[in-house]
């Protein structure tokens, strides 16, 4: 087996070179009109461009010599559009199925803003002690037995006043969250009565 020495590989590899910047600068311009025509921002059309020549600088041995390498390179343009367009497909339909996902589990800021409204107004509403023993219980994560700690008295003081408390709270706001829950309706509530 015959080997090929390093300085006749240079020789053909500086050839090759000499060969691509040639077609390169040939086409290049008509190439970029051919993409720019085809696709949706100039970003778009240089990054089909650009892998139109990496093609082409790969598969160099098979571009033609007898002046149709234009031709050939439109073709190669062609594929490389139809590729970009299928992944441009792909990523929207991905981005849809990610925004609706998102939609489903993320709440809307908007919504947390005005619940957060009305739940501060509602609490703004109740008396001093009420309030307090809600905002430890539930903003300070505290539980009966830590609120009744920093209020000094008894947990089962605590237990039963932070009961009256949240019923209190509930009157105040009313049905602003009626229909955020898994409460059932009057009418829901008779035809589960009568079913039994």
């Amino acid at each position: 087996m015959t080997t090929i020495s390093g300085p006749v590989l240079r020789a053909v590899r500086g050839e090759d070179e000499e060969r691509f910047r040639t077609l390169f600068e040939s086409h290049v311009r008509e190439l970029l009109g051919y993409a720019l025509r085809r696709t949706r921002s100039p970003d778009d059309a240089a990054d089909v461009v650009g892998e139109t020549m990496l093609v082409a600088w790969r598969r160099l041995g098979e571009v033609p010599a007898d002046g149709t390498a234009r031709l050939w390179l439109y073709g190669v343009a062609r594929r490389v559009l139809a590729n970009h367009r299928r992944g441009l497909i792909r990523r929207e339909r991905l981005g849809e199925r990610l925004r609706y996902e998102l939609d489903q589990v993320v709440p809307d800021p908007a919504d947390a803003v005005e619940s957060g409204a009305v739940l501060r107004a509602a609490i703004a509403r109740l008396g001093e002690d009420d309030r307090e023993l809600i905002m430890l219980t539930t903003w300070e994560g505290l539980d009966p037995g830590e609120a009744a700690v920093v209020l000094g008295v008894p947990a089962r003081t605590v237990r039963t006043r932070l009961h009256r408390a949240r019923g209190r709270l509930r009157k105040l706001l009313g049905d602003a969250f009626a229909d955020r829950g898994h409460g059932r309706d009057d009418k829901q509530a008779q035809s589960v009565q009568e079913e039994r």
